[in-house]
């Protein structure tokens, strides 16, 4: 379920002081190892529901968001653009974008959750950190 607060979240992105600056870059590897399930294309298929904890620069707060998956394609499941894949073994590249503000991730899915890592720039502020997916 979208909640009025992820909403909010991307519509006032620019202006969210706690969250300044998410640039999602190198990938972390999964705790579990991908099974050959994990493998098939759909495998992943569902909203996920990603939590963002920042451990570097300008950014003090945790923000959960929602994402699609279908197939090898991640998109925006409620605010904001999302676009990214998931490649063999459940390895994920994400891109969000809200006017100015950006953010570029990279991890792994497993079963039904996953990990990795993030890091960007909102307002011109710069943060980075880590991210952790449940899926439904």
């Amino acid at each position: 379920m979208i909640s009025h607060r992820s909403i909010a979240f991307f519509a006032n992105f620019g202006r969210i002081s706690a969250l300044r600056g998410m640039f999602v870059a190198a990938a972390l590897a999964a705790v579990a190892a991908p099974s050959a399930a994990d493998a098939r294309v759909g495998a992943y298929d569902g909203t996920w529901n990603v939590t963002f904890t920042p451990q570097a620069g300008n950014c003090h707060a945790s923000n959960t968001l929602p994402f699609m998956v279908q197939g090898t394609r991640v998109s925006s499941a409620g605010g904001g653009k999302v676009t990214g894949g998931i490649g063999p073994g459940g390895a994920v590249s994400v891109r969000i974008s809200v006017g100015a503000s950006w953010a570029n991730g990279g991890g792994r899915l497993a079963g039904n959750s996953g990990a990795g890592r993030w890091s960007g720039m909102i307002t011109g502020d710069r943060c980075s950190g880590l991210w952790q997916a449940i899926r439904g």
